[in-house]
């Protein structure tokens, strides 16, 4: 739109076709799958409408439109999820919600052309000690939870495949956890994103900083990677 190759009545035209159609293909889901496609829909027009300009509410409904996706997720597979699983997806949801807004802000001071409130006036409402407090209080939140997450799930290998495994091992680690294997990774991906933040500033786009920095793809990589082996190769 912005560029000019669609029209604003073709856009919205499209995006109502979209809607219908992904309205009615949720529907044969569930009823509930339904209700939630749509409540994700009209949060986002809020937010864009009214709830971006509000402080906190903003970086809430951010948070809330990745809750409701992992909702939707969990309905269509139809399983449930850990409270623990909820309060990390919250935590990592708000903490890279509140680096964009650190390194939107701080990209933003450093060019003198250009002033914090001309471009995105909702910064003009954080502080920079303020979002400080938030980064950090999200980031603890988020290693934290998951490593609840992790200690609250028992899984372990076979019988026969333990006994082989722990015949080498001295009984300080032995553990029916295996998940909390996958803690140190969370971790360092999110001291190296506080990192990304603060020196790099490259905080305002989490995908782009998922993509294309290497020391984080690694990681990323390898706690998926761990992840299928300890479920599907250990238990």
């Amino acid at each position: 739109i912005p560029s000019g190759v669609l029209s604003r009545k073709l856009a919205m035209v499209l995006a109502a076709i979209g809607l219908l159609t992904t309205l009615i293909l949720s529907f044969q889901f569930s009823a509930f799958f339904l209700l939630l496609i749509l409540g994700y829909a009209l949060l986002q027009i809020w937010y864009s409408k009214q709830l971006k300009h509000i402080p906190i509410l903003d970086i809430s409904t951010i948070a809330t439109g990745f809750l409701i996706r992992i909702y939707a997720g969990a309905v269509v597979v139809n399983l449930h999820m850990s409270v623990w699983f909820l309060l990390t997806v919250i935590s990592a949801s708000l903490f890279l919600a509140v680096g964009k807004r650190q390194s939107e802000r701080t990209l933003l001071q450093g060019n003198e052309d250009i002033s914090v409130g001309e471009t995105r006036k909702i910064l003009t409402r954080y502080t920079e000690r303020l979002l400080d407090q938030y980064t950090s209080m999200f980031g603890m939140a988020t290693w934290l939870t998951y490593a609840l997450f992790a200690f609250q799930n028992e899984i372990s290998p076979p019988e026969r495949v333990s006994a082989d495994i722990y015949t080498y091992l001295p009984k300080a680690l032995h553990s029916q956890k295996l998940l909390m294997l996958t803690v140190p990774l969370v971790i360092f991906g999110v001291m190296r994103y506080l990192q990304l933040i603060y020196e790099s500033n490259k905080g305002e786009s989490p995908e782009k900083v998922l993509l294309q920095d290497k020391p984080l793809k690694y990681t990323v990589g390898l706690f998926g990677a761990l992840v299928m082996i300890i479920i599907y190769v250990l238990t």
